[in-house]
């Protein structure tokens, strides 16, 4: 009896490394793959990320809207007579755009009526506006040729001789005001997209070093029986980079869905005077292609500074544990 129990303990010892090859084990990973933490991550990399593309979606549009504006003030330039007691106004019109017209680099004049007019006004004055009971100057709009532009102190002194009601505008001061301020909307929404990613950095370094010291224990013998500080940093970067991509493509789609809502609001837009300013100002509210390209590169951005800073942090980290076993 006690042989038979000696062969079957022995056939027992024989057979289990057998069975532990037929059913390894998994290894556990260094990071834990869903945590409180972790999640909370995932939805602060996601706000991040949504915030950082409508910022990067305002200043596009804004980049664009002045650029199209800068060109459509280029080619233009303005006629405005002021009516006086006894003027004839519609002479004095006739006039300007005669002289206008008639300049070398002047591509067209063209007098803006009076039910034009009206509908300039219409936003601020409302409906039913009867022009000979207010002082409202006229127009007249000349197109010119932006490669070879007029001589305009030339054309200021004939309108000046023939029609003394008449100024013109080339709209230069505006244009100069209009640089400023688009460069400085500009400069200002790359500040703020700055910040957002540097608020999202700092955040991955905050859960890289905590999720560091909820394991601290098995990575200091994992480093200390020779696991190299890339194999370790590796684990971490790989868990964050997973982590900062799911957050970064929800705060992507997010904003892309914004922006989608937005364009087809303004173009479903009734056609009002307020909407015509409004689209005159602002265009349809789309950001076109590079917009949404933008958007596609902050998420990888997002994706690749989180899991550079994770990589970063854990090489730091060790070294400080390296530091103090010399130390000690």
């Amino acid at each position: 009896m006690t042989e038979a129990y000696s062969s079957d303990a022995q056939a027992a010892a024989q057979s289990a490394p057998a069975r532990a090859e037929r059913a390894p084990r998994k290894a556990a990973p260094i990071v834990p793959p869903r945590n409180v933490a972790g999640s909370a991550l995932i939805l602060v990399i996601a706000i991040m990320t949504f915030l950082s593309c409508l910022t990067l979606g305002a200043v596009t549009l804004v980049r664009d809207t002045a650029a199209t504006w800068q060109t459509q003030i280029a080619r233009e330039a303005t006629i405005q007579i002021k009516p006086a007691e006894g003027f004839d106004m519609e002479a004095a019109l006739a006039t300007a755009q005669r002289i206008a017209a008639g300049f070398s680099g002047v591509r067209s004049a063209a007098v803006v009526n009076r039910e034009a007019t009206v509908r300039l006004l219409e936003p601020w004055l409302g409906s039913g506006l009867d022009l000979d009971e207010l002082p409202v100057p006229r127009l007249v709009i000349v197109t010119i040729d932006p490669a070879s532009p007029p001589d305009f102190s030339a054309l200021r002194t004939a309108l000046s001789a023939e029609v003394p009601q008449a100024t013109l505008d080339d709209h230069r001061t505006w244009v100069d005001r209009l640089v400023a301020m688009a460069n400085t909307t500009v400069t200002i929404g790359i500040s703020v997209l700055v910040l957002m990613l540097s608020a999202t950095v700092l955040s991955v370094v905050f859960a890289t070093r905590g999720a560091m010291a909820g394991n601290d224990h098995i990575i200091e013998v994992l480093h200390f029986v020779g696991a190299e500080a890339r194999f370790i940093a590796g684990e971490f970067r790989r868990h964050f980079l997973f982590t900062g991509m799911k957050g970064a493509l929800a705060g992507g789609l997010a904003a892309t869905i914004v922006f989608i809502v937005f364009s087809w609001w303004s173009s479903r837009n009734m056609a009002t005077p307020q909407a015509d300013q409004a689209t005159a100002l602002f265009g349809n509210f789309a950001i076109g292609a590079t917009g949404y390209l933008g958007v596609a590169l902050v998420v990888l951005a997002v994706g690749g500074l989180t899991a550079a800073t994770s990589h970063l942090t854990v090489v730091s980290y060790l070294g400080d544990i390296d530091a103090r076993h010399h130390e000690g």
